[in-house]
């Protein structure tokens, strides 16, 4: 029976968080249109026949596309870049920190920390969320223990995924949406444990047919309650609940129910405007832009194709034979004089005009992804000396402060944690040095190139 209560638990707040949801969702659909054409999850993980089609076969420009490109790559590389090292360890207490003895053991830790990093998919999935981030203004990256790689990030992406906060405005529920085989459910959960439909399609055979599966992570509210044991839904007794079920079938109760010890989603949103659970975006500032230049270069290759293959007009006695247009070719007219093979209409279209609106179109889009910032070493031709690149520099930096201190908050701490709670479980950190050191959190500081260009606080 708490199979039971516990499904319909999720099902109701899967439905409120989708109701919350889906103004953003219209909203996210029109960005993947003509933004990002091949992110977004809009009809169901397995209502997707179309999942190897050419997906921006509709637009005619790609500016948009290719500015959302250069800011993923600019935040991978100005923030958690793989090549350098980009956060230093400290605890809660800075004097404690700069002793000899805690200084080697947490620069020994950032070092395990970054080789971990290396070896597992974190930086992929990364730089999926920085695309995610600056195009649907949310992103979210899902890590998992990985007894192969210590961890394994699965990034999602828009649309597949809902999401709810605490009284802090942290995430701290994600509600997420895959596919998964009959294979794959059975291999994972057990014959027992998945549906009887999906136990008969087993038996015959029928594998690789694809069924809606539901992980919700949300905090466990039983933990801490007298006498609570393993939770009032029977989940693990942990600060976060887990549980599987399939989407279809509500009288088939839960696949699973797990915990974890910390929130395992990385939930990172650009810009927050009051109590919001989800974020705007600069794709969303480049909507408009973006939309106009598709309807701009339509007309551009119109007026072109009219000046070069315009409308004809003949007279009637060449019906049959027809005219012959390539080069070189020849017409023969009863009257050239009078009614011959001629263009129907002359156009003049103002040609330069158009490429003016179009590249003024295009430097605004790719303003709001900040393109001139992360490509300003090769726009400035006009520059005398280094100290005035510096300038300009720290200058453009100034716009993304604020973005820098919420991804500090919603992703990068996170993620350091995460990642050592799960290293410091599989044993892979050393021991500290001194039992001052327990309870006291870890406080990193970052030295990306982002970071150390930010104006200095006083």
């Amino acid at each position: 029976m708490q199979s039971l209560d516990l499904r319909r638990h999720c099902e109701r707040r899967l439905g409120m968080l989708d109701r919350e949801r889906q103004s953003w969702f219209a909203h996210w659909r029109e960005l993947s249109n003509f933004i990002l054409p091949r992110r977004g999850s809009f009809l169901g993980p397995v209502h997707r026949p179309d999942r190897g089609g050419k997906l921006n076969g509709g637009l005619l420009d790609a500016t948009a596309m290719l500015a959302a490109r250069t800011l993923a790559s600019g935040l991978m590389a100005g923030i958690s870049s793989p090549a350098r090292p980009w956060f230093r360890l400290g605890i809660g207490s800075p004097q404690l920190s700069e002793l000899p003895e805690v200084r080697l053991w947490l620069d020994d830790v950032a070092q395990r920390m970054f080789r971990v990093f290396a070896r597992s998919n974190l930086y992929n999935a990364l730089a999926v969320a920085y695309e995610e981030l600056g195009v649907f203004g949310t992103a979210a990256v899902v890590v998992m223990e990985d007894a192969k790689e210590i961890v394994r990030a699965y990034p999602l992406t828009a649309g597949e995924y809902w999401l709810a906060a605490s009284k802090r405005l942290s995430v701290n529920t994600l509600y997420r949406a895959l596919p998964m085989t009959t294979f794959q459910l059975v291999e994972r959960f057990g014959r027992e444990a998945v549906s009887t439909q999906v136990r008969e399609r087993y038996d015959r055979g029928e594998w690789d047919r694809e069924v809606e599966v539901i992980h919700a992570v949300e905090p466990n509210e039983s933990i801490g309650e007298e006498g609570s044991g393993a939770g009032r839904f029977g989940s693990h007794n942990m600060p976060f609940r887990s549980v599987w079920f399939e989407r279809t079938g509500a009288a088939d109760g839960v696949l699973a129910v797990g915990g974890f010890e910390e929130f395992p989603a990385l939930c990172p949103r650009w810009h927050l405007i009051g109590n919001d659970v989800w974020g705007r975006s600069p794709g969303m500032d480049a909507l408009p832009d973006a939309k106009g230049l598709q309807r701009m270069q339509l007309r551009f290759f119109q007026a072109l194709e009219k000046m070069v293959n315009p409308p004809m007009v003949a007279p009637p006695s060449l019906r049959m034979d027809g005219p012959n247009g390539l080069p070189g070719g020849v017409t023969y007219v009863a009257d050239p004089q009078g009614a011959g093979f001629r263009p129907a209409y002359q156009i003049n279209p103002p040609l330069d005009q158009m490429s003016a609106a179009i590249d003024r179109r295009q430097q605004a889009v790719r303003a709001a992804f900040y393109a001139d910032l992360f490509l300003m070493m090769t726009q400035l031709d006009d520059v005398r000396s280094a100290t005035e690149i510096a300038e300009r520099r720290e200058e453009k930096m100034v716009m993304l402060g604020p973005v820098l201190e919420r991804l500090h908050d919603d992703l990068l701490e996170p993620l350091i944690g995460r990642v050592f709670q799960i290293m410091a479980r599989a044993g892979e950190i050393p021991p500290p040095p001194s039992p001052m050191l327990d309870g006291l959190r870890l406080q990193p500081e970052y030295v990306s190139p982002l970071e150390v260009g930010q104006p200095k606080r006083a």
